[in-house]
């Protein structure tokens, strides 16, 4: 039964790839709104790595948080923190089988694009990658980002349509510069006309992260 404070809390991870003890990578894999770890996984296989531990949690109702990711963010409450609450579990994780913040490339797509890279900006250290397909962080716009840390040289990716639908163009150039001021080493690409999708050149970008 979902517990109506912590929604996330005991969902299943989907597991692929490499045993995580013995992985020379641990990739945390976040799904958007109304898909499943699934979905998200089904990019593992076109990376083309077999020494990668793939990590892929699952939303209480396909769904990590109510409302859009431009909301205030009291709205998405509590299904925003008991949702970065289950990266920093997966993060934790990965260090309790010897990999630090170094190893671990945390991806996400759409909501789980938004909510991967609010969750590095809240505890900016240095990733192995950090990879946001079609996302923003997370907030209305106008609201402070304060963040705190460094992220160390961190490689961010950063891709989206210049039209698509739920995340505005200004956001992915706002989040752009927030990780530039965190000491990212930010890559954004934006796509002329592209539905709201991954298309094959964010997936060689993300192959050649994972593969570094």
């Amino acid at each position: 039964m979902t517990n109506p404070t912590d929604p996330h809390q005991g969902q299943p991870v989907l597991h692929y790839g490499a045993p995580i003890e013995s992985a020379r990578r641990v990739g945390i894999f976040i799904h958007g709104r109304g898909a499943s770890a699934e979905d998200i996984l089904g990019i593992a296989p076109e990376l083309g790595t077999d020494d990668v531990a793939y990590l892929a949690p699952q939303a209480a109702g396909h769904t990590w948080y109510p409302y859009s990711f431009l909301s205030p963010i009291p709205q998405n409450e509590p299904g925003l923190t008991s949702a970065l609450n289950v990266i920093a579990g997966l993060v934790a994780k990965a260090a309790s089988e010897g990999h630090s913040s170094e190893h671990v490339i945390i991806l996400g797509f759409s909501q789980g694009a938004c909510l991967g890279l609010e969750f590095a900006a809240r505890h900016a250290k240095r990733y192995a990658a950090v990879v946001a397909l079609s996302g923003g962080v997370i907030g209305p716009p106008g609201i402070p980002r304060d963040y705190s840390g460094s992220l160390a040289d961190t490689p961010v990716f950063l891709g989206c349509s210049d039209v698509d639908p739920h995340i505005p163009l200004e956001r992915v150039h706002e989040s752009a510069e927030v990780f530039r001021r965190l000491g990212a080493r930010v890559d954004e690409r934006i796509y002329k006309r592209m539905a709201h999708t991954i298309n094959a050149d964010e997936l060689a970008a993300v192959r050649e992260l994972v593969r570094r």
